[in-house]
């Protein structure tokens, strides 16, 4: 099986697709590939959750399904701490489809939200972060050239659409992620379909990573992957609430879908749709909107 090395690369204050240089995969290993506030934390806790049917995951969700790019941590360290693991690997990444190694035997779960739901999600996200850690981050990221974080942001959307746009939009990794869909690697879950039939996705997803849960761990396993049952799992390690005022319970927030009506303006919408359609395609961006239940086709 073959590597497609990345093409591009995905720099920002907070992570550096750079960092998978000198990464080392495994045959089995499952990358979930999401942009931020679409899902990604609870796509961890449900592959952990399967990963260990019969058993609590052994370990806080960070440090069992690492983030590569993060800048939190020296680069050496995440990668000697990834290839210490002993159990089958579940890495995260908010990079592109072409800002990181694809290994075509390996497993890519991909997972979207409506850009505006997404948005909104960033937004409670911004607001709570610590000062610490945004100039942190901007310290860390300074020779790169990156656009440092406003450490001085009064709340205003447009200034957060702007960085928002540029660094954490659904939209840039959809469109790297989409003229793959048909490969046989590659796996598109949408939050709303989570939402709306949550055991009938995770039974989808277990077939695609061969993950053999038994039938009568099934109730367990998915009841652990609930909002309010995450959020208080989460609340056992302290690294949300050195991030994040308010710890989990920001983190988390609502989890919610369309606050973002009666909120974005109509010109903060129009903004909204001509990026969509200034790249992507209708079927793509008609399956952001909606999910694959909705619309009765899957990508």
């Amino acid at each position: 099986m073959g590597v497609r090395p990345p093409s591009n690369n995905f720099t920002r204050a907070i992570e550096d697709s750079r960092r998978w240089q000198g990464f080392v995969h495994r045959r089995d290993d499952i990358f979930i590939s999401t942009p931020p506030k679409s899902g990604t934390t609870w796509m961890q806790g449900i592959v952990g959750s399967m990963l260990w049917p019969t058993t609590t995951p052994p370990g806080a969700l960070s440090e069992l399904s690492p983030w590569i790019d993060v800048r939190f941590t020296p680069v050496d360290e995440m990668l000697a701490h990834v290839n210490g693991q002993t159990h089958r690997r579940y890495i995260k990444t908010h990079s592109p489809a072409d800002c990181t190694p694809i290994f075509e035997e390996c497993r890519y779960v991909v997972v979207y939200r409506d850009g505006r739901d997404a948005l909104m999600s960033w937004f409670n996200h911004r607001s709570k972060m610590r000062t610490g850690l945004i100039e942190f981050l901007n310290a860390e990221s300074a020779a790169d050239g990156v656009r440092p974080v406003d450490v001085a942001w009064d709340g205003d959307m447009d200034e957060l659409f702007d960085q928002w746009e540029h660094d954490c939009s659904p939209i840039r990794h959809l469109a790297s992620w989409w003229p793959l869909r048909n490969e046989p690697f590659v796996h598109f879950v949408h939050y709303n379909d989570l939402i709306a039939d949550i055991q009938g996705e995770m039974r989808r997803l277990a077939d695609f990573l061969s993950i053999d849960v038994p039938e009568e761990s099934w109730p367990t396993v998915v009841e652990r992957c609930g909002l309010s049952e995450m959020r208080e799992a989460a609340k056992e390690s302290n690294r949300i609430d050195l991030a994040f005022e308010g710890g989990a319970d920001s983190f988390f927030h609502k989890g919610t879908n369309g606050r973002w009506r009666g909120v974005l303006t109509e010109a903060q919408l129009e903004r909204y749709d001509r990026l969509v359609a200034d790249n992507l395609p209708d079927d793509a961006a008609g399956w952001l909107e909606n999910g694959s239940l909705e619309l009765g086709w899957r990508p």
